[in-house]
């Protein structure tokens, strides 16, 4: 099964039109190369956001008392906003009749809530402490917050929504930009603005400065730990604002009243309906296709929950509810945590650029049943780690933080390990599913909204049984990375034997 990804139609932009068909009429004249790139620079922004999302909230959330087995739950949102907003937000965005275009008013405004979820998010403390918590200096206070857990949650739903609201334009609008034949430089300018993005927001995470750099961020309600985060987000907001600008001024989209084609008013109004409707239009092939992606994800979620919790306790020995000195070395595994994830994301860089000679010489199945073997194994060494780091050691209970750089090193080289599997993860499954769309004569819009539920589904999954989980073994993140290799074991096999064999239709 030979495809080539680099030639992908950037089917993830199209939304669900009544007729199959990609949803994204393409510009009257297609943009330049240099138009390209800086239209497409949002995407940084708003990656820079999600990479700080996945690097600090859910550790954070822990230090405002919010349990560990109730913190996956609030990650619910991420599979709810995926299944109700991007479906529905691109039907809208392709009958939207701006003079701004059909894109750029839904990437104004989701980026306009994205900027006021992180300023929610970063201040939950300060307003928690407004509310009432406690009347407590923070360096003092190791209680739990529930109205500033409260409030944290609220920013994180609507960041994610907001994030929702985004992505799915802004890809369509690339598209659109691009016109036919160019879709291979459309998708290669975004995913670099992409890792660009992440690279910047795992750096800013795994700095641990911002609060003496900006001391005014430092209250009662907000120490140290506290500060960096609500810094990380206010470079975010400043980043974020910039990317738009630039992206709003150099994508010139000529509205819908100038196309030929226009919506009709009997076409479908709600994403959510197509979407259920094109169950019944599967391409020969996808079923197994939607399999390995079910179990790929069921084995990436707990990761992406708990990568640098594990690393704040099982590496650092630290907890986030402890005394000073283990609050202490449960930010510095945090921090560790923030540059393990730089270092995935400078390998996922690198791989991107070789999944397609990959691909050919070795077929897309083989490359997708390797990437989920080493996940296998890079679970596996995780759990193994975690039980090295802590053997004899009295969790949770010294007050000097006692790291064995051996550990550390490994903990950190499994986190870059991590980058390869993680650049198929983004690539291969959609493209797979874009060429079974093209050779069953089916809209690619329809194939990656369908492909999209494999990946929402085990979301709900893990966001719902991950901490029950952990919380039954009472052995912190060891039991979800257990899990999280099993699948990954399974997956590999299932992917190897049932994934169907293509010819390379890619062009």
């Amino acid at each position: 099964m030979e495809v080539e990804l680099g030639g992908l139609k950037n089917v993830e932009a199209s939304a669900f039109s009544g007729d199959g068909a990609p949803a994204s009429d393409q510009a009257a004249t297609p943009a330049s190369l240099m138009k390209l790139i800086l239209s497409s620079m949002v995407a940084a922004g708003v990656q820079y956001g999600w990479a700080l999302q996945f690097a600090l909230l859910t550790s954070y959330v822990q230090t405002l008392g919010l349990p560990h087995s109730l913190s996956s739950i609030m990650w619910l949102c991420g599979p709810v906003a995926g299944f109700l907003v991007q479906p529905s937000v691109g039907v809208w965005s392709d009958k939207c009749h701006s003079k701004l275009g059909r894109r750029r008013p839904f990437i104004l405004t989701g980026c306009l809530l994205i900027c006021a979820s992180v300023l929610v998010i970063g201040f939950s403390s300060d307003i928690g402490y407004a509310l009432g918590d406690t009347k407590e200096h923070c360096s003092v206070y190791t209680g739990k917050r529930w109205k500033a857990t409260i409030v944290y949650v609220v920013g994180f739903w609507m960041l994610d929504f907001s994030n929702n609201t985004v992505q799915g334009p802004s890809r369509a609008l690339m598209a659109d930009l691009a016109g036919p034949g160019r879709f291979t430089a459309a998708n290669a300018i975004m995913c670099s603005w992409l890792a660009l993005g992440n690279i910047l927001g795992y750096a800013s995470g795994a700095n641990g400065s911002w609060h003496s750099w900006f001391p005014f961020l430092n209250t009662r309600a907000c120490c140290e730990a506290c500060a960096n985060l609500k810094g990380a987000f206010l470079i975010a907001v400043v980043f974020l604002l910039f990317c738009l600008s630039v992206s709003l001024f150099f994508a010139k989209e000529v509205p819908l009243e100038g196309k030929t084609r226009m919506a009709t008013a009997n076409e479908p109004i709600s994403g959510v309906i197509e979407l259920v409707k094109s169950f019944r239009h599967l391409p020969p092939g996808m079923p197994p296709v939607l399999i390995v992606t079910f179990l790929t994800w069921l084995s990436w979620f707990p990761f992406f929950l708990y990568n640098n919790d594990w690393m704040g306790r099982e590496i650092h020995h630290g907890d986030p509810e402890g005394t000073k000195a283990q609050r202490k070395a449960y930010e510095n595994g945090i921090r560790d945590g923030s540059f393990g994830l730089l270092l995935n994301s400078i390998v996922l860089g690198i791989s991107s650029f070789l999944l397609e000679p990959m691909c050919r010489k070795l077929t897309t199945r083989v490359v997708w049943a390797i990437s989920n073997f080493v996940l296998f194994f890079a679970f596996a060494s995780m759990s193994i780690v975690g039980i090295w780091s802590t053997n004899g050691y009295s969790y949770g209970v010294k007050e000097v933080e006692q790291v064995n750089g051996r550990v550390r090193a490994v903990a950190l080289l499994i986190f870059a390990l991590l980058g390869f599997p993680l650049s198929v993860l983004f690539s291969v499954p959609a493209a797979v599913a874009a060429q079974l769309a093209d050779i069953g004569g089916n809209g690619q819009g329809l194939s990656i909204g369908i492909l999209n539920i494999s990946v929402v589904i085990p979301q709900v999954i893990i966001s719902v049984s991950a901490g029950p989980w952990d919380a039954l073994f009472d052995k912190g993140n060891l039991p979800a990375f257990a899990m999280a290799s099993f699948f990954a074991f399974i997956s590999t096999f299932v992917a190897f034997f049932v994934l169907p064999k293509l010819t390379n239709t890619a062009h």
